[in-house]
């Protein structure tokens, strides 16, 4: 087992649409804590990857990893359901949990019959989060994220739980660095994007009093190597971009400041339109090569490929353009193990 821990690193348990199923989570977290990760980081999905039940085996089956949501949704639960969670995951694990939480797809909301999350929604629900678990009885409470008579955990709290958000956009950046302790930036985000994310929270930090450094921005990179099949690695880069413009391709392209006109060819393609779903759990091999002809190596390029030295030395870049800590995204442990060796060999003469 090693014996450096990279408070730095993260990657995410249950990568992708899940894996092998919710039970691999506790070889997976068990292996992610071996090679020294310092935070594991959950996703949901309403399927098999439902969050609070995550987190807690998560928590259970590690020692000194920090297990954090990114992301859950702030309105699919009862305020008290999610701070009781919170409360008690974050004793279960000695104080390793944080609760991350995320805008979530407006589409797919709307489908639910569930109301779009706001930015004031998800800056009240912060407040009554930290209120709640320092022992506070909330009266007739009534902001964006609705009306309450009353809300309340326990009046002997005084727990300090950290808050995440998943960012996008400037004003959900803003919001992390004014009210939040962690900051999760996506996936596929150019450098230039990182910078001006990082720049976004910290100087929203520093207008709302805080200290920049105590917010902590995470640089989400996709990390793919050679040491992996081809199949594999198209799968996990090329497909999953994919996915991503499929659900929200207009604001990675503004975010990025890619050209439009790909993302209107890509959506008309009929390889794309035939897939039922999304191209990272439903398209076959064959289909994913062809869409591979449809995205341009430029978009794919804000990643870590290559050697696993050569992936080491992409996640180090990330620090240099910004990043506070770096989320090694979309592979296991086990695929990422080569990687996080190299990492391990060259971190002293980087940082």
């Amino acid at each position: 087992m090693t014996t450096t821990a990279f408070d730095e690193l993260g990657y995410y348990l249950l990568a992708g649409a899940g894996g092998k199923g919710p039970a691999s989570l506790i070889d997976e977290a068990r292996r992610g804590e071996e090679l020294g990760f310092g935070t594991a980081f959950i996703s949901e999905r309403w399927n098999v990857k439902e969050a609070s039940s995550l987190t807690g085996a998560a928590c259970a089956v590690t020692s000194r990893m920090r297990i954090t949501t990114a992301a859950t949704n702030h309105n699919t639960r009862h305020p008290l359901i999610t701070g009781s969670w919170a409360s008690t995951v974050h004793r279960l694990s000695g104080g390793r949990f944080t609760l991350g939480i995320g805008r979530g797809i407006a589409a797919i909301y709307s489908g639910f019959g569930i109301p779009a999350v706001t930015t004031a929604q998800m800056e009240d629900f912060a407040a009554v989060m930290r209120r709640l678990w320092h022992g506070e009885a909330i009266i007739n409470h009534d902001g964006p994220i609705g009306h309450y008579p009353v809300l309340f955990l326990d009046p002997d709290f005084d727990e300090d739980i950290r808050l995440a958000i998943v960012g996008f956009g400037p004003r959900t950046l803003a919001l992390g660095g004014r009210a939040f302790d962690d900051v999760i930036l996506h996936t596929y985000f150019t450098p230039e994007t990182l910078q001006r994310s990082v720049r976004t929270v910290k100087d929203a930090a520093e207008k709302a009093g805080r200290d920049p450094d105590t917010v902590r921005v995470w640089s989400c990179l996709a990390t793919v190597g050679d040491h992996l099949p081809e199949p594999v690695r198209l799968h996990k880069t090329v497909a999953r971009l994919a996915t991503y413009l499929q659900g929200y391709g207009d604001l990675m392209v503004r975010t990025n400041d890619w050209d439009p006109a790909v993302l209107q060819r890509f959506r008309a393609d009929p390889v794309v339109q035939s897939i039922p779903g999304g191209i990272d759990h439903k398209a076959t091999a064959d289909q994913i090569e062809h869409i591979a002809t449809l995205i341009p190596d430029t978009w794919l390029e804000p990643a870590a490929t290559g050697s696993p030295r050569q992936c080491a030395g992409r996640v180090h870049e990330e620090f240099d353009y910004g990043a506070d800590a770096v989320i090694m995204h979309g592979a296991g442990p086990d695929e990422l193990a080569p990687v996080v060796t190299a990492y391990a060999e060259s971190r002293n003469t980087h940082r």
